[in-house]
């Protein structure tokens, strides 16, 4: 598979801050594609490329953070930006005397907002674009307007495809652009394993001083296995002998770099006994998959991990949706003490919309459980609830309530 030749559709969003915003920074993993990106916006108008991975590139940055800046052209991209925050404070100097739109574009493999002073440093000078791993929309080149559909309460009652054990090819896959590239499972999970030793070994030793750096590849494989679960720092500590607060701690340096999330809960004074624990999901299930040992064939035959990693693929294909879409959207989930839960809700605004996922060809009026609940909860506010399956048709279930086939995001 081809990756280039498949367009990225956040390249709008850089198209639009390049009109107005002075720095625009593209942060997400390593391996996403944000190089990519940043150079083919900018290929024909005359901007500068500097990686940060060149060895002299870095010393001289660092040795001198306002000289550096100062010598550069007007308009630049700096790759790999996390490996030198001392330049924070000198992009804003530089910007301060002049603020003419697009002139730096900043790329970071690690989350540099979560750095100690670099999040205030250029507020209201930065704009940022987290890019992701692809969409399955982008691979098929469909342009997404399946959240827009949902807030305005206009989803299409179009024959869909089942997708059946295909599901579980795409879950494996993942969304790396080099992995998508290798022709056979086999070497594109080599190459997840191999991505992961990279990381350990180079990025997340750039951005903090952890010790028992052996113990992060098995924390790894203990996150894969409680995707889509309830964040519980007691069970991720088991296998290991450390304290809770120092998984905590590892815990946080894989969200810098953008291998985990969080998903915080909901909350509605309607409701009472709610869980106000967050749940946990990898950013990528074919780097889950890949961690936990398992192929498409396995996937497929094991249902409970197969529920987990789609709850997690739909969800972060969601989240990439949700880039592209012109109004914020905020994404939580709903859990209370009797267990009864929705996945995930999306708000626009004031309007509430509430996803249940599962992994099964057909839908009863059971699964809506949690639906019903948070529809009660929000009145007027609730726009849609729905139930995604393995299925052919978009199926009402009641005012408001649906079942929607998986293949409406392929």
């Amino acid at each position: 598979m081809a990756t280039s030749l498949y367009s990225r559709f956040t390249q709008e969003n850089l198209h639009d801050a390049l009109a107005d915003a002075p720095v625009i920074l593209i942060h997400g993993a390593r391996q996403c594609g944000k190089t990519t990106l940043a150079l083919s916006t900018t290929k024909d108008l005359g901007y500068r490329y500097i990686s940060f991975d060149d060895i002299n590139q870095l010393q001289a940055a660092q040795v001198d953070p306002i000289g550096f800046i100062n010598r550069l052209p007007e308009y630049v991209v700096l790759d790999e930006i996390q490996r030198v925050p001392e330049l924070f404070t000198a992009i804003k100097a530089s910007v301060d005397k002049n603020r003419k739109p697009g002139r730096f574009i900043l790329t970071g493999s690690a989350n540099v907002l979560l750095l100690p002073n670099i999040a205030d440093s250029l507020a209201g000078r930065m704009e940022i674009i987290h890019l992701r791993p692809f969409a399955q929309v982008e691979l098929s080149a469909q342009k997404p307007n399946f959240l827009q559909q949902l807030f305005n309460q206009e989803l299409t009652f179009d024959r869909y495809p089942i997708l059946g054990s295909t599901l579980a090819h795409i879950i494996c896959s993942g969304g790396y652009p080099a992995a998508l590239a290798r022709n056979t499972e086999k070497r594109r999970s080599i190459w997840h394993r191999d991505y992961i030793t990279s990381i350990v070994q180079r990025d997340v030793q750039e951005i903090t001083n952890i010790r028992n750096l052996e113990v992060l590849p098995r924390l790894l494989s203990v996150a894969a296995s409680q995707t889509a679960r309830l964040f519980n720092a007691a069970d991720l500590a088991s296998p290991f002998s450390l304290s809770r607060p120092t998984i905590r701690d590892y815990l946080t340096v894989l969200e810098q770099i953008f291998l985990i999330e969080q998903l915080q809960p909901w909350h509605s004074n309607r409701l009472s006994r709610l869980i106000k624990t967050p749940k946990m999901h990898f950013t990528d299930t074919g780097l889950a998959c890949s961690l936990l040992g398992i192929n498409s064939q396995s996937l497929w035959q094991d249902r409970n991990i197969l529920g987990q990693l789609l709850e997690t693929f739909i969800y972060q294909e969601l989240r990439k949706h949700a880039d592209w879409h012109d109004q914020e959207l905020r994404f939580y989930h709903f859990r209370n003490k009797d267990k009864v839960e929705v996945d995930i809700i999306i708000e626009q605004g004031r309007q509430i919309v509430g996803i249940e996922i599962k992994a099964v060809a057909t839908v009863t009026k059971n699964d809506f459980k949690g639906l019903q609940k948070l529809k009660a909860a929000c009145g007027s506010q609730f726009i849609s609830g729905m139930v995604f399956y393995d299925g052919e048709h978009v199926l009402p279930f009641g005012e408001q309530l649906y079942a929607v086939p998986i293949s409406v995001l392929t």
